[in-house]
């Protein structure tokens, strides 16, 4: 009796340090511009997922299995890579488009804005995905994805994609801070979103849909004193870095 006694604390103890270790180890949110209660409601403007039967859900087909084409491409290595939504990776992604080397120690004032928008785009998504509560596209298949070692924890809804509003959102921003290099902003903005279809965990409508919710996003942030204020703080900060 006293084993087993011994036993359960043991495995009590055990237990209560992973669960400790596994919050210390969860990324935590970053802060944001807008509330929830500030964010326009994606139920309210945005389409339903399309309907097994219709045609748009036949294009969603077609897509993913273009999308699982690619997967061992250049491409695909590309889309694993986009799979991060750490600043350091949404740096990455943008420096080459925005023709300058972006690093959080060098341009504070942006890491600053980029993190909160980042968490203002997933937002943005968050009312729609559970109204509608869409399965994600590999769970629907009962197949694999591009990132194995991500799919335990992407058993939450699909539709839209909060990955995609969020590339779609950066890059509508940087266009504004960097308007001379709009196309190349935009186009990196664009496939970031395509990498989630490529790495088999969205549908294509579910990355189209999300930059609706991006450019509402953008839309509201642009009425928030402190975005506004934000916004001429990196303007005056990329000016300096561009002439050093």
């Amino acid at each position: 009796m006293k084993k087993l006694f011994l036993f359960l604390f043991l495995f009590a103890g055990l237990a209560a340090q992973a669960q400790t270790d596994s919050v210390k180890t969860q990324k935590q949110r970053w802060p944001s511009f807008l509330s929830n209660d500030l964010m326009p409601d994606g139920v309210l403007y945005l389409p339903p997922p399309p309907a097994f039967e219709s045609q748009e859900f036949v294009t969603d087909l077609v897509r993913y299995h273009w999308g699982k084409s690619l997967r061992d491409t250049p491409r695909g290595k590309q889309a694993h890579f986009e799979a991060g939504l750490d600043l350091e990776t949404i740096f990455t992604v943008f420096s080459c488009p925005m023709g300058m080397e972006l690093k959080k120690s060098e341009l504070p004032e942006l890491a600053y804005l980029v993190e909160r928008i980042v968490t203002d785009a997933s937002t943005a998504t968050r009312k729609a995905k559970r109204h509608y509560n869409r399965t994600r596209p590999f769970l629907y298949f009962n197949e694999g994805t591009l990132i194995p070692e991500e799919e335990a924890s992407h058993h939450t809804p699909s539709y839209p994609s909060s990955h995609s509003a969020t590339g779609w959102t950066v890059a509508l921003v940087l266009t504004e801070l960097c308007p001379e290099r709009a196309e190349q902003i935009l186009k990196a903005g664009y496939e970031y979103g395509q990498s989630r279809v490529i790495a088999g965990y969205h549908y294509q409508s579910d990355v189209d849909v999300a930059r609706m919710a991006a450019s509402a996003c953008v839309a509201r942030l642009h009425a928030d004193e402190a975005f506004q204020k934000q916004m001429v703080k990196v303007k005056k900060e990329l000016e300096k870095q561009k002439k050093n």
